[in-house]
């Protein structure tokens, strides 16, 4: 082959890479007679890319962007799924509640859900069937969330300070959720949600790091790590208490208005 038919094949190539990236940034069409144009050395892989994966640089050739990170990745390095969090928590045995428990009740709802309401733990049913919130307080929390806000319990997502339940019911102590709160901060930054509803004292002080009462916090905005939080009474408070539901009401009624939401006339 003659110096000019390598050449000749090289402008060739040239040309084809340069189509080739001109098409993947979506031109159909190019006008003829453009003098001393820079023709880039397009590799394959980076002509292929949408536009938007492309930075270009004057003078240099184009160069693929780094992916963006959609999750925060976990302890182990691997993205931060509810899947993986689960599986980090294997058969936990991290305080002494796994002596007594059934099963670990992990937390259910969309993996997506704009709202996230955290509890303080796991009750006899919970515990029993392995799902948050399905004893009598769990059907107010269903009532307040399906009847109240319009919003089908699986379009949220539903979890507890502590994945075991306490002995008869009891708070959970501090050993405990220390053990175990790490898992509900990673389910919070899997889902990411626009809002968070805190049921009662012990997820509210912790997720928020406060001594304040509930009574105090409820119905205050607050905000943990940078999602607006909503403290209010836990559902079996109002089982003991109903009376104060109408302000459970006000405080549902806020969260639906910070999403944009419809806010239904009664609840």
């Amino acid at each position: 082959m003659s110096d000019i038919q390598k050449q000749f094949l090289d402008i060739l190539t040239d040309v084809r890479a340069h189509l080739e990236y001109q098409r993947a940034l979506g031109v159909k069409s190019i006008e003829a007679g453009a003098p001393n144009i820079q023709i880039p050395v397009v590799q394959p892989a980076v002509a292929s890319l949408p536009k938007e994966q492309i930075i270009l640089t004057p003078g240099a050739p184009p160069v693929a962007k780094e992916p963006e990170k959609t999750v925060a990745p976990s302890q182990t390095g691997q993205p931060l799924t509810l899947e993986s969090i689960r599986e980090e928590i294997g058969d936990c045995r991290r305080c002494k509640l796994h002596k007594g428990r059934t099963n670990i009740v992990f937390g259910e709802g969309n993996p997506k859900a704009v709202i996230v309401f955290v509890g303080e733990g796991p009750g006899f049913e919970e515990d029993q069937q392995g799902r948050p919130f399905v004893g009598a307080a769990g059907q107010l929390l269903t009532d307040i969330i399906e009847k109240g806000m319009n919003i089908k319990r699986a379009e949220v997502y539903i979890c507890n300070i502590v994945k075991c339940r306490p002995p008869n019911n009891r708070n959970p102590e501090p050993d405990e959720v220390e053990s175990c709160i790490g898992f509900v901060k990673q389910q919070i930054r899997a889902i990411h949600p626009t809002v968070i509803v805190t049921l009662g004292n012990v997820p509210t002080q912790n997720l928020l790091n406060t001594k304040q009462g509930i009574t105090k916090l409820r119905g205050v905005w607050q905000e943990y790590e940078g999602i607006p939080v909503m403290p209010t009474f836990h559902p079996s408070y109002l089982l003991r208490s109903p009376g104060e539901k109408k302000w459970v009401w006000v405080d549902i009624k806020n969260v639906l208005k910070k999403l944009g939401m419809q806010v239904p006339t009664k609840g």
